[in-house]
């Protein structure tokens, strides 16, 4: 006798091709973090017409998808984000991006598309649902503050008991699902510091305070906070990207900018290099006799998934794709506002392999010819599916 897992695959792999036009359609049609209107319009029409209650503006663009089952019981929420990036599409494909400079390149049509396509097949087997589902399609995930952030500080959360989430990866094969327990993504922050000296001519460095030099010194001391004075059992990244100063190869510059990234898992951490930045900072300006200010901004905290819901999804992923499809989720030092969801409540991220044979699927996250197989949709779905049905069913 067939189970009700195996009846909703069925289902799912009936509605792939549903599936696969909307994760077009929204690759045709991509948005900006906190400009995704139309995508938001879009995935409420779905959610209405699949019966579900829709509750839009979320935090700004955010909206969720209501599903009541038969009897009550634990709420479980599931989120795709579904925003899109300054890029330009430069792949030859006939769902290419039309709006010029913009850019699903991450990923996120096809979440939002895979959500989407479990929300419709759930909806049809709501009889069998002892609780609730919330689908959270969360907006401006690329770009700091985050919508995670303020969808939850509009009380998104109310009464969910585990969140989940679920990520395309292009560095993984296709059938592979990669998990792991504790930090598996870095905290982000960003610094913009902007010295003040005092200008000159070329010739007559004695009567400036050269910015250009002040900011060198502090560029150079900044690439040892790492290495010596964060323990070398814990990880960390202070990544310098900008250095803007002068005008004229004869003239001593009076200004610098210097833009850096800090990546970091541990809060103690993260506290202590903020330390670090300002002191050399303050250090290096003051012995320079220039001025200084620093605008460090706090971004997503660390990813951190919890042990026990992590070990839950291993295991019942391993039975729908077999034990060989379970890989462990390196810690990485890139950031993902989930982590803001993960916070709050117990739950899981996970990688789904998305590259096949093709080298069209092996381009990086970000890449203007990003893209995917399809059919890791599918493996999206079915892997929200087996949750849903471990705590509902």
């Amino acid at each position: 006798m067939k189970t009700v897992q195996e009846d909703i695959f069925t289902e799912l792999n009936y509605n792939f091709n549903d599936v696969s036009d909307w994760r077009r359609y929204l690759h045709q049609h991509p948005e900006l973090s906190f400009e995704e209107t139309e995508t938001a319009k879009f995935i409420a029409e779905k959610l209405t017409q699949f019966g579900l209650e829709v509750k839009s503006g979320i935090g700004g663009n955010g909206l969720v998808g209501i599903l009541k089952g038969s009897e009550q019981g634990e709420t479980i929420a599931l989120r795709a984000d579904f925003d899109a990036l300054p890029i330009q599409d430069e792949k030859d494909v006939s769902y290419k991006s039309l709006n010029k400079g913009v850019m699903h390149a991450c990923g996120h049509d096809g979440h939002t598309a895979a959500l989407l396509g479990t929300a419709q097949t759930l909806s049809r087997f709501r009889e069998k649902i002892k609780g609730t589902v919330l689908f959270i399609f969360q907006h401006a995930e690329e770009k700091p503050p985050g919508g995670a952030k303020f969808m939850i500080e509009e009380n998104v959360l109310d009464g969910v008991d585990y969140v989940y989430g679920a990520h395309l990866a292009s560095d993984i094969p296709l059938g592979k699902i990669a998990l792991g327990s504790g930090y598996r993504m870095a905290a982000v922050d960003k610094f913009t510091i902007n010295i003040k000296g005092k200008g000159g001519h070329g010739a007559m460095p004695h009567t400036t305070v050269d910015a250009v030099v002040v900011g060198s010194e502090i560029v150079t001391s900044l690439q040892k906070v790492v290495s010596r004075r964060i323990n070398p059992l814990e990880s960390a990244v202070v990544t310098i990207g900008v250095f803007q100063s002068g005008t004229a190869f004869n003239i001593i510059a009076d200004t610098a900018k210097i833009e850096g990234t800090v990546r970091t898992f541990e809060d103690s951490v993260r506290n202590q290099i903020e330390e670090e930045i300002r002191a050399i900072v303050k250090g290096n300006t003051i012995a320079a006799h220039a001025s200084y200010d620093i605008d460090y901004l706090r971004g997503y905290p660390a990813l951190n998934n919890h042990q026990e819901e992590t070990e839950t999804v291993a295991e019942l992923l391993s039975d729908t794709f077999g034990k060989e499809a379970i890989i462990d989720l390196t810690p990485a030092m890139g950031a993902e506002d989930f982590a803001y969801f993960l916070n709050e409540r117990p739950g899981t991220y996970f990688k789904v392999g998305s590259r096949n044979e093709s080298e069209t699927t092996h381009f990086p996250h970000h890449h203007p010819k990003f893209d995917f197989d399809e059919r890791a949709l599918l493996n999206i779905e079915k892997s929200f599916v087996q949750i849903v049905a471990h705590h509902l069913f």
